[in-house]
């Protein structure tokens, strides 16, 4: 680059965008790369504390900004990201449809370790909207040396994308609700509305639903019976706790299902339990998921809906950032609650 007084910068033309910014109001751009600067535009630029401006020198170990920006962006972009075009040297990359962010923050962190780059994302496993923001990518300097893009690209080079959004699956949902209170009619069940509510967010068929008294023979012959005549997920609510008279999880256990976790390290929620039978997830959902927003349920959930199998070190990993604050006004997703670093 070559850099010019302002005063002789007229017929010259810009290497890089020019933003103007006034406090409290906006942000945009008063100049744009590539534009020709006629005698007018000296005092706006000085008005914009500019005494030089750049001008492009091509040089083969050299790259702008904007190109590096928009390789940055294809090299981390994986399923389910859309890029956007240059703005300032900035490249936004947004959800392609509905469904979780996958972040590989092992290698974002080498991406971020190399001199002049930057990649900004949301935390792993959002669950994202289509067309909403999710990264953005640029580089510090004007230009940037070819070889640090080709150690971006060795690092974005692995099986799995930097960066992806995993479509939710639309599982056929099986729902039993424990309880001899319920069963009886004594108590009204008030947790098959919370939970058909939750699973209908990811697109799911409700494939069944039935109350269950408080034995665990029949509460296992239930899940046995959905899971046998086609469902995809089994979600149990009730008898849940340590009291003598919840078995649920003494049902679910008798099913034969590898059981990941009883218990969660995520409050509100940590009674809730994760097992598989085969393929099929079984969930135990403790009894707050009825009076409380969002729980350890509402982390869990969307990871089974995109496919995911999850680990014993998966629920493990969910005690940083397992802490509901239960604000007011919840803004869950857009807040700290499940996001641990790493997860």
């Amino acid at each position: 680059m070559l850099k010019v007084p302002v005063a002789d910068a007229v017929g010259m033309v810009l290497c890089h965008d020019i933003t103007r910014i006034i406090p409290g109001r906006e942000k945009d751009r008063a100049f744009r790369r590539g534009q020709m600067l006629i005698e007018e535009d000296i005092p706006k630029l000085r008005d914009l504390g500019k005494e030089h401006i750049y001008v492009w020198e091509s040089s083969p170990d050299l790259v702008h900004e904007d190109e590096a920006a928009m390789r940055l962006a294809l090299l981390a972009a994986g399923p389910g990201i859309t890029r956007g075009e240059p703005n300032q040297g900035k490249v936004n990359l947004r959800a392609s449809y509905d469904g979780m962010l996958k972040v590989r923050g092992d290698r974002l962190n080498q991406l971020n370790s190399l001199d002049g780059v930057v990649l900004a994302t949301l935390h792993n496993n959002r669950v994202v909207s289509k067309d909403q923001l999710v990264a953005g990518t640029r580089v510090i300097p004007l230009t940037i040396q070819r070889q640090v893009l080709d150690e971006a690209g060795k690092i974005c080079s692995e099986t799995e994308p930097l960066l992806s959004v995993k479509p939710f699956q639309p599982l056929a949902v099986g729902i039993i609700t424990t309880g001899s209170e319920v069963y009886s009619g004594r108590i009204e069940d008030g947790f098959t509305s919370v939970i058909s509510e939750k699973v209908a967010s990811f697109g799911a068929r409700l494939f069944g639903h039935i109350l269950v008294p408080d034995d665990p023979h029949l509460i296992t012959a239930e899940i046995r019976r959905f899971i046998g005549e086609g469902a995809e997920l089994v979600v149990l609510t009730g008898g849940m706790s340590v009291d003598p008279d919840d078995v649920t999880p003494t049902g679910i256990r008798a099913v034969g299902a590898d059981v990941v976790s009883y218990g969660a390290p995520v409050l509100p929620g940590s009674m809730f339990m994760l097992a598989y039978l085969g393929q099929v997830p079984i969930c135990g959902v403790p009894g707050c998921a009825m009076f409380n927003k969002t729980t350890v349920f509402d982390l869990v959930l969307p990871r089974i809906f995109t496919g995911e199998r999850l680990t014993k070190s998966d629920m493990v990993a969910l005690g940083q950032g397992g802490l509901c604050e239960e604000c007011s006004i919840c803004r869950y997703p857009a807040c700290a609650f499940g996001k641990a670093v790493g997860i």
